[in-house]
């Protein structure tokens, strides 16, 4: 009978001798990596699954050469940890034994090769052979922390990012699937931070990376993709290696390495588009946005060739993310670049658009100011000339935009007309405004200019003061027709108090009566015709108006009648200009000057936005027309199913240019990723890519798991972590006693949790839903290897879900879903 093998002595040795994990840990050790350290008891040594006293007296003295008192007891088959099959959790582990119980210990890991699961999992792989286990014997850590880590994503098979997962103290309980851990995410091969854990964590940011190098490391050693165990003992700083085997699903191929940097920020254009934004709107928006900056820089003089070079940021200054509205923030500055003053416009528009931050370092390297000394001369020329006709460029905007908008009153009439028309209509809506948008573009310029201008001035002359008085003199403006509806409002607020009952019809939503009332409703008509546009979300086309849905304002109007007491007095600014600059009358004088100027950009700014704002009303009535028209037609479903199509593809399904004609499909997958879209937590104000924006694995440094439920409004889905293995519709059985219960072929398996002793009931079942684990647990490597869809850490599912219910399982992006 062979003696026990030493780690050192066992990398001579062949799988089929001490089995494919001992052989594992060997290797590691040989090539210096930092593995507890252990034996291997060979299984030849079993005699029908007894050690002989000689064996167990060696065993007592090879403990003794071990580090500490406690010890792992591990099995190490001969096919586990193969790039095959895994056999995870298949075969018995023991943690925490005594010196005196390893023998008997030792026995009872090795009966494991024997066990029902085993049998179960082989033949659930088509695996004939029975070779019995060979037993580890290993020093154990007095662990911090410990986990899984994974050096490409099991679930996705992309190889660019590294997961790890994490507990604190031993890892048993991460790996059995009893509890989630934490969750790290860094790219490869820069190593960024993808996702971090919310909350408190087991491991800090440094020491997440320096196991997601671990891994690294030993994948490149064995030249492919690796799952390893690690654990960070208590009295060390530097981790221990446990395990290391092959990732046995699928991964994807190598890619290139992505080095672009995208930067995406709602500061500002959050407060236009809040919330989810329907692809019609994000479309129209970006159609806009396009035209509108080009003709800009065709009217400053840019040359053609400079614009041409730039099409591709013209045409990518917005981005929807999760459904939100984003702008693509290096786009934008790529584009001030072509202008004058570069340099100091830059902080004007971060100031404007309320960028908490400037562009990360990385980004602005490449990004420099391109116009030469006589294109910003002429470019300097042309829009002193334009400042100087803005007057008369405003009064001619204005005329084309009540020649091309009807009044609202004629809007019904849009439903008379047939599709052919109202696309003609659209179209002429855009030729005679978005190609032609001079002043509001040429204020916004200037604008930036004079408001980022006269705010530094303020600052450097007053300091805190002279920032202050800006603020009241660019905020407190009565002349911006966006404090009108407030006036209108109060107005009628005035009259429903002095109005006996007046205010009890209105606070019953009745439009009729609330129209009927005398005076009152008059005057909520003529604020309809004249503001019906304005309201949240003004610029989505997919939110419907004042006067389809009005409740909002007859609550404003309540809520109106209800006030009492005047309104708060304000410093004059020509006061406080006075005060400020006592005895320095020219500087007073200049600030003056540049407050005013300043002021009416702003005002300019806001009134030409309202005149947007009705252009995007009468387009929403065009867009809900054709889609009455399709819908009658049976193109669509629903009318509003007009909003999940982009505006070239409306267009083009009308005019005779449409790839294919399923645009009623189209607008279900639509609708279908918006309310995906909608469950999901509003992103951060920034986001960062390395790649591309459909990459939201991808982010830098986005925090997940800080008090998000996984639970829809109506609570029919519940979202977990997805394992992978598709989409399966089934019957549900909750199994709380695996022994006493068994899935039947065909039925979706839920358990609060599981282990590897569960392997006939995957067998079984149609997919697998658990209430707690991860992706590394073994539940779900099983799940994977068997190609059954698989959903864990999913929020009270053994409460919420019934056995019988019927259950729609997402394992690829982690929705379970209760179907009626």
């Amino acid at each position: 009978m062979t003696a026990l093998v030493s780690s050192k002595e066992a990398r001579a040795k062949s799988s089929q001798a001490i089995g494919g994990k001992a052989l594992a840990l060997a290797e590691l050790v040989g090539e210096g990596f930092h593995v507890p350290p252990f034996f291997v008891i060979p299984s030849d040594h079993f005699q029908e699954g007894v050690l002989g006293e000689d064996l167990r007296s060696a065993i007592g003295d090879a403990c003794a050469t071990l580090a500490g008192s406690r010890f792992a007891v591990r099995s190490s088959g001969a096919a586990e940890d193969g790039v095959a099959e895994s056999h995870a959790g298949q075969f018995l582990s023991r943690l925490d034994i005594s010196a005196a119980d390893v023998p008997a210990t030792a026995e009872e890991v090795f009966a494991s090769g024997l066990g029902d699961g085993v049998t179960a999992y082989r033949a659930a792989r088509g695996i004939t052979e029975k070779n019995m286990p060979s037993v580890i014997v290993q020093a154990m850590v007095d662990a911090r922390a410990a986990g899984v880590a994974f050096a490409a994503d099991p679930v996705s098979g992309r190889r660019d990012q590294i997961l790890v997962t994490a507990t604190e103290g031993l890892g048993d309980a991460l790996v059995s699937g009893e509890v989630s851990g934490e969750a790290w995410r860094f790219s490869f091969p820069r190593m960024e931070t993808l996702q971090r854990p919310g909350g408190t964590s087991a491991l800090s940011e440094d020491d997440a990376r320096e196991i997601a190098r671990l891994c690294v490391a030993v994948s490149e050693l064995k030249n492919t993709p690796q799952d390893i165990e690690w654990a960070y003992a208590k009295e060390t700083q530097e981790p221990f290696l446990l395990q290391a085997r092959p990732i046995t699903t699928r991964i994807l191929p190598a890619g290139v390495p992505e080095t672009r940097l995208l930067v995406f920020d709602n500061s500002n254009i959050v407060e236009s588009y809040p919330g989810i934004v329907s692809p019609l709107t994000y479309s129209f928006a970006v159609a806009a946005y396009a035209r509108v900056y080009r003709s800009f820089l065709q009217l400053i003089g840019t040359r053609a060739t400079v614009i041409r070079d730039h099409a591709t940021e013209l045409d990518n200054m917005l981005a929807r993310i999760d459904g939100r509205m984003y702008y693509n923030l290096g786009n934008w500055y790529r584009l001030l670049s072509l202008l004058p003053f570069f340099s100091s416009n830059r902080h004007h528009m971060e100031t404007m658009m309320g960028v908490a931050e400037p562009l990360p370092e990385e980004v602005m390297a490449g990004i420099a100011p391109t116009t030469g000394l006589a294109s910003a001369a002429k470019m300097v020329v042309k829009l002193a000339l334009s400042a100087l006709r803005l007057n008369a460029i405003k009064s001619r905007f204005m005329s084309r935009v009540t020649s091309t908008v009807p009044p609202r009153r004629q809007w019904t009439a849009l439903k008379q007309r047939p599709l052919s028309e109202l696309a003609a209509e659209y179209r002429r809506v855009e030729a005679a405004l978005l190609d032609d948008w001079d002043a509001p573009i040429v204020n916004d310029f200037l604008c930036m200019m004079a408001f980022g201008g006269s705010r530094s001035l303020l600052l450097r002359w007053a300091g805190e003061p002279g920032l202050a008085l800006h603020n009241d003199v660019m905020i407190g403006q009565g002349d911006i027709v966006s404090a009108e509806p407030a006036r209108l409002i109060r107005q009628m607020g005035e009259r429903v108090r002095a109005a006996p009952g007046a205010a009890d019809i209105l606070a019953s939503g009745d439009a009729d009566a609330i129209f009927a009332l005398p005076e009152i409703g008059a005057l909520l008509k003529d604020y309809l015709e004249k503001f019906g546009d304005r309201r949240i979300g003004e610029l989505k086309l997919e939110e419907p108006t004042l006067d389809e849905a009005p409740l909002p304002l007859f609550r404003a109007v309540t809520a109106a009648a209800s006030r009492s007491g005047a309104e708060p007095e304000r410093t004059e600014p020509d006061a406080e200009l006075d005060r400020l600059f006592k005895g320095r009358p020219l500087r007073r004088r200049l600030a003056r000057q540049m407050l005013a100027y300043a002021k009416a950009r702003v005002r300019d700014r806001e009134n030409l936005r309202f005149e947007r704002t009705r252009i995007f009303g009468y387009a929403r009535r065009v867009f809900l027309s054709m889609g009455d028209c399709l819908a009658a037609t049976g193109h669509l479903e629903a009318p509003e199913d007009v909003f999940f199509l982009t505006v070239d593809e409306l267009l083009a399904a009308v005019e005779g240019s449409a790839v294919n004609s399923g645009i009623a499909d189209l607008a279900a997958l639509r609708r279908k990723d918006q309310e995906n879209a909608a469950r999901l937590p509003d992103p951060p104000e920034r986001i960062l890519v390395r790649g591309s924006v459909l990459d939201s694995a991808g982010r830098l440094a986005v925090v997940t798991g800080s008090g998000e439920t996984g639970i829809d409004a109506d609570d029919r889905q519940r979202k977990g972590t997805a394992c992978g293995g598709g989409i399966v519709q089934g019957t549900a059985r909750v199994v709380h006693d695996p022994s006493e219960e068994q899935v039947q072929p065909g039925e979706i398996l839920v358990a609060r949790h599981t282990d590897p002793g569960w392997i006939s009931h995957f067998a079984n079942a149609a997919a697998v839903i658990g209430e707690r684990g991860s992706v590394l647990s073994h539940s779900a490597i099983v799940s994977r290897e068997l190609g059954i869809p698989c959903v864990v850490a999913v929020p009270g599912a053994c409460d919420w879900i019934k056995t019988g219910d019927r259950l729609e399982v997402d394992g690829s992006a982690g929705w379970v879903t209760k179907i009626s």
